[in-house]
């Protein structure tokens, strides 16, 4: 595991489309699908990282608080499973029940989507407004597994909160910091 952090993609960038297995449905479902009607956010997780284990229980809560404010949530896994088998679409399916993710948990086999949005690390943030442009990118809060700060997602609330209200999301924005994402 590399210790690795986000690459601040500019503000302002438009999502990339994709249409990805969901894990747990076994459909296909397109970013078209699965936007939100205020915000929409991606996250690129795994099963195997102790950064995303570390916060699943805030993910979750996270969803739950906004899902009713019109915000959607996408986790997407696009580690490759010869080298992590632990990240398989199986175990992720497994994952995604076990924690009872309120969103879908995507495979990108091809790891062609990661590209796109030129995620790096595991786990790595983008929210879009509901014009599906860039407003945030980074950190979830400061909580990290080894250190002693309570998990709140304060950073992700913020700008949640901010768009919520049809505020201007703050543009000071912190680089998430993970495991890098195993490449083939």
């Amino acid at each position: 595991m590399a210790l690795t952090p986000s690459n601040m993609i500019p503000l302002g960038t438009l999502a990339p489309g994709f249409a990805l297995p969901d894990t747990v449905s076994g459909n296909n479902l397109s970013l078209l699908d699965l936007r939100g009607e205020k915000a929409t956010v991606v996250m690129f997780i795994c099963n195997h990282c102790p950064y995303v284990n570390h916060i699943n229980p805030e993910l979750v809560k996270l969803a739950n608080d906004y899902l009713p404010k019109r915000i959607k949530f996408i986790a997407i896994s696009s580690n490759n499973v010869l080298s992590q088998p632990e990240d398989s679409p199986e175990k992720m399916k497994e994952v995604a029940l076990k924690e009872k993710y309120p969103f879908p948990y995507l495979y990108d086999e091809s790891q062609q989507v990661a590209k796109l949005y030129d995620a790096a690390c595991t786990p790595d943030f983008y929210i879009f407004n509901e014009e599906m442009k860039l407003v945030y990118r980074g950190q979830l809060d400061d909580s990290r597994p080894s250190n002693k700060v309570q998990r709140t997602g304060k950073d992700i609330r913020a700008a949640l909160d901010s768009i919520a209200s049809e505020k201007e999301v703050s543009p000071y924005q912190r680089p998430s910091i993970g495991c890098n994402i195993k490449w083939k």
